[in-house]
């Protein structure tokens, strides 16, 4: 199995890999190595599929977009 060192990693990322560590009873090693595979499983997001099936999951629970008028009263009423 090969090994990997990594130089120069921030203090704050070593610190936060470290809780995550704990948090979930594993090693910093096994924390790293399950971030690495996550990220690397993750993969690339369509972005057409991701529209398809936003438009899809809107018409399943039967939300209409809203209007120009209800954005600009939704943002004025988070603004006050």
């Amino acid at each position: 199995m090969p090994t990997l060192t990594i130089k120069g990693l921030p203090d704050p990322v070593y610190r936060r890999l470290k809780q995550q560590a704990e948090a979930h009873r594993r090693s910093l090693n096994g924390e790293i190595i399950v971030c690495l595979e996550r990220a690397v499983a993750a993969g690339r997001v369509d972005p057409n599929a991701w529209l398809a099936d936003a438009c899809a999951f809107r018409q399943r629970i039967a939300i209409r977009p809203l209007s120009a008028r209800q954005l600009s009263a939704a943002r004025q009423a988070g603004r006050a």
